[in-house]
């Protein structure tokens, strides 16, 4: 345990000099950040791309009247 703690400590002297060059008030998403959004974009393009091609083969028309009463002529009888 005591070497954990040892090691942390090393590793924060040697870091904290090299937070210091980093100006405290700008802040960036870096590459990182980058990746993600790029990821979410594409995916976002994806979907986007297939819901258009589920709503293309959607048939929007509506049976006639007539035809809905000659498939189902005893819909509102019950059985039960």
């Amino acid at each position: 345990m005591a070497d954990m703690s040892a090691s942390a400590s090393l590793a924060m002297t040697h870091l904290v000099p090299l937070a210091k060059e980093f100006d405290e008030d700008k802040v960036t998403p870096g590459v990182l950040g980058f990746i993600v959004f790029a990821v979410m974009a594409l995916a976002v393009w994806g979907l986007m791309k297939s819901m258009n091609r589920h709503m293309g083969r959607v048939n929007f028309a509506e049976p006639d009247d007539k035809a809905a009463d000659a498939v189902a002529p005893d819909a509102g009888k019950s059985t039960a």
